[in-house]
């Protein structure tokens, strides 16, 4: 697949509890079908942030920082995003250095291709293929397991060395470029659990499920893209 980012140039569908008042600007999160969306918005207002869920393209125009969450079948949710106009909104979103934080999924739709279901492109926006976990370990790879960091990160400021996150996956992103990789954590294997390029940002794990640490991971990345 050509790189498509490398071509571009350098109404809220679910609701949330509500009664709070936000004085921090607006986080968009991506809704494209893929589920798990109530509980990245509720870690958002956690935070003090006001999620908006959003299928629309014009609205990622305009956002100042994006969550692309998301469970389930990559070749399924690429699908979604096209069906949904949304593929290419995203390309010029994260061409423009633009604070993007993808999560589970939402990492994985980030690479080159998934084998999941055979052979499938996605959006190739990080050289890389998405491959099954190894034979011979239990898939999923669900729940509690360490985060070792190989590069200090903003976005894991007051996170240490050696956190426990929370996992729930059959496959995982492998780059073609190990110099994306933030943290990995040992299952069988070494898995890539965290990268970044830039101003985007993803994780194989869900901080929202991840108790203090996770919503550190989400406080650092909104103090990174929003200030305050």
């Amino acid at each position: 697949m050509v790189y498509r980012l490398l071509q571009l140039s350098k109404g809220c569908k679910e609701s949330v509890s509500p009664g709070l008042k936000h004085k921090k600007p607006e986080v968009l999160i991506i809704d494209y079908g893929a589920g798990n969306l109530r509980s990245v918005a509720n870690a958002v207002m956690k935070l003090g942030y006001k999620p908006k869920l959003t299928a629309s393209g014009s609205d990622i125009k305009e956002a100042q920082a994006v969550i692309l969450p998301g469970v389930g079948a990559a070749a399924q949710a690429m699908e979604n995003l096209r069906k949904s106009g949304l593929i290419e909104p995203i390309y010029r979103y994260i061409a423009d250095d633009r604070p993007f934080l993808g999560v589970c999924l939402g990492l994985q739709v980030l690479f080159s291709s998934t084998e999941e279901g055979g052979w499938h492109d996605c959006l190739g926006i990080v050289p890389g293929r998405v491959k099954r976990l190894p034979a011979g370990l239990k898939s999923p790879h669900m729940g509690w397991n360490q985060l070792k960091l190989t590069v200090r990160h903003p976005v894991f400021e007051d996170i240490a060395d050696g956190t426990n996150f929370y996992f729930v996956h059959s496959y995982h992103a492998v780059p073609d470029d190990r110099s994306v990789i933030l943290g990995e954590t040992e299952y069988g294997v070494s898995i890539c659990a965290a990268i970044a390029m830039g101003n985007l940002v993803a994780t194989q794990f869900h901080p929202e499920k991840s108790g203090e640490p996770g919503l550190k991971l989400y406080r650092n990345f909104l103090k990174m893209a929003l200030g305050g």
